[in-house]
């Protein structure tokens, strides 16, 4: 379920909202796979004859194959309750059915973001991202992300764009002169935290209180 509006600050938008990639059902699909093969290919050997499924072995195997999709069935539960949100303030992660549990980063605490991805996940697009921040626990790692290096590039933007509205906002206090204030919005479009139309659009704000 996409993450719920309700909560988030004033002024705050939503830029990217992902559940884990589908190989965060890797392994109960693996046991679930394995626990098939191996009831009914111990049941035909007990069985050869007539390839009757019955014997006590047939049934722990039967057993290990209903946990598995019933281990299987709670990983999709997890898997749609799990969000992993990044906004124009903050980095928001939450996960649960009944009892939840989350964490949330504000954007200005992000220190470092850096992913790891082995050869196998690059082929199917995931991977693990890590989050350095200045805050308690210093570095969280959040495991089968989808797309890892296009939440790299989303949370550094934003960061940019939070960054420049300070910025606009220290400006507004220190008032600054229009030309003053026209060389810093210059200098952000030149460092490519504004666009040209950004850029465009708030200069002919200031150029109307000259």
């Amino acid at each position: 379920m996409p993450f719920p509006r309700r909560f988030l600050h004033d002024n705050e938008e939503i830029v990217l909202d992902r559940r884990p990639h589908i190989w965060f059902f890797a392994k109960p699909f693996g046991a679930a796979l394995l626990a098939l093969i191996l009831w009914a290919g111990t049941a035909q050997k007990i069985n050869p004859g007539n390839g009757s499924f019955n014997g006590w072995i047939t049934w722990i195997g039967l057993a290990f194959f209903v946990a598995a999709l019933v281990w299987m069935g709670f990983t999709f539960l997890k898997w749609r309750t799990t969000n992993f949100v990044v906004t124009t303030d903050r980095l928001i992660f939450r996960s649960g059915m009944v009892a939840k549990q989350g964490r949330e980063i504000p954007l200005q605490r992000v220190n470092d973001i850096s992913f790891n991805q082995s050869f196998f996940e690059r082929m199917i697009g995931a991977g693990d991202l890590m989050i350095e921040s200045a805050g308690e626990h210093g570095q969280e790692q959040f495991t089968d992300v989808r797309r890892p290096f296009e939440i790299q590039n989303q949370i550094y933007e934003q960061m940019e764009r939070s960054q420049a509205r300070d910025l606009d906002r220290m400006a507004g206090r220190r008032e600054l002169s229009v030309p003053e204030q026209l060389e810093k919005l210059s200098d952000l479009r030149d460092k490519g935290v504004l666009t040209q139309a950004e850029f465009d659009a708030k200069k002919a704000q200031l150029l109307e209180k000259m």
